[in-house]
């Protein structure tokens, strides 16, 4: 006979109803992982979408990510002639503010050079840019369709196909346009501010040459490190390796917000083990005189320990699993990207069990305390 199960069949609403409690706590502790590893990999897909092995920035800057970087855009003819360089590109980045269907969207533009490195590698619906203006290509989070069309700046651009997951460490979905559109969109000002500047004899205040950074692709025997040195002998120019730059971005711009979600997730674990001990141990000492009974009538200490431990576990049990169930039906309705891996919801399991028996030990040590006579006397 299993007295853990009778106990539940016995008082099953209030297990259900705790278990209930307990899967919404899940939910929110699997969500903060979910939503850690989303940050991260939101931050690494924008510097591997391009697939670029080498990247080439403003002396001085770490740039494009961690700080502005502006450089001449004919830099790229001197990086391809590079010994080691098998192809360049010139890139762009910005984000910008544009109206849609009644909403403002924030979207991430990324200007690229049309058959160079830099463009969106999959397009998943659509097509990929043909012209060399006033074509785009978003993210599917953007909430664009082929065939919409949006305003950037002064000019209208049309959609012509989606790609997924690809956002900046903000979470802000990207698009891709034409570098030639992008500097177009870089350098230009309202009609008012124009009117200043000219009024004022400066022009432009940004060359219309000017790109974010040049990233190269290198042969298959070219050492991307020597590439690099070549580079910073350029006194006007730095580089990095993918290697260096993915570095940067974990350790710089995406690590206050990572440690943060991380401090958050070890308080709602524990808070999880606290809940979970307090549930236990008000569970074991409702059933005070029932114990008091099993030891009156010769049940060994086990059988009672078992009882506590079987339905500390059982909660746990129930709550992981519905908590997930919860987290994957919702995830996709969260303003940024919630990954969940197996190894994640593994990894939980795990720590749930350990506290679900670390808990247990309240309700036992309440419970081997019980006088026997208390049955009688009760």
């Amino acid at each position: 006979m299993n007295l853990a199960y009778r106990d539940v069949r016995h008082n099953l609403f209030r297990f259900l109803l705790t278990c209930l409690g307990l899967s919404l706590l899940m939910a929110v502790v699997l969500a903060m992982i979910g939503i850690y590893n989303g940050l991260v990999s939101d931050a690494l897909n924008i510097v591997k979408a391009p697939q670029a092995e080498l990247w080439v920035v403003e002396h001085g800057t770490q740039g494009p990510f961690a700080e502005a970087s502006k450089i001449p855009g004919d830099t790229r003819d001197a990086v391809a002639r590079l010994h080691g360089v098998s192809e360049a590109g010139s890139i762009t980045y910005k984000t910008v503010e544009a109206k849609f269907a009644g909403d403002t969207l924030r979207l991430y533009v990324i200007g690229y050079q049309l058959g160079r490195p830099g463009g969106p590698q999959t397009v998943v619906e659509g097509r990929n840019i043909q012209r060399s203006h006033f074509e785009m290509v978003a993210d599917r989070k953007s909430g664009l369709t082929p065939g919409d069309y949006i305003r950037l700046g002064r000019d209208n651009f049309k959609v012509v196909g989606l790609v997924e997951d690809t956002m900046n460490s903000a979470g802000d979905p990207a698009i891709f346009i034409t570098l030639a559109d992008a500097q177009t969109l870089q350098s230009q000002l309202a009609p008012p501010a124009l009117r200043v500047q000219i009024a004022r004899g400066a022009g432009l205040l940004e060359s219309e040459n000017a790109v974010a950074a040049v990233i190269a692709r290198l042969d298959a025997n070219a050492d991307a490190q020597s590439v690099a040195q070549t580079v910073r002998q350029w006194k006007h120019l730095s580089a990095m390796t993918q290697a260096e730059q993915e570095e940067l971005l974990i350790q710089s711009v995406v690590d206050r917000a990572r440690r943060q979600i991380g401090l958050f997730l070890g308080i709602l674990l524990t808070v999880s083990a606290v809940v979970i001990a307090l549930i236990i141990y008000t569970m074991t000492m409702e059933k005070l005189k029932q114990i008091a009974t099993l030891k009156l009538i010769g049940a060994p200490d086990r059988v009672i320990i078992g009882l506590i431990v079987q339905q500390s576990v059982a909660l746990g049990a129930v709550g992981w699993f519905f908590g997930l169930g919860i987290i994957l039906l919702v995830k996709d309705y969260f303003p940024r990207r919630v990954l969940l891996e197996p190894h994640n919801a593994a990894a939980l399991a795990g720590i749930i069990l350990v506290v679900c028996v670390v808990a247990s030990g309240l309700g036992v040590r309440a419970a081997l305390k019980v006088d026997p006579a208390e049955a009688i006397g009760g």
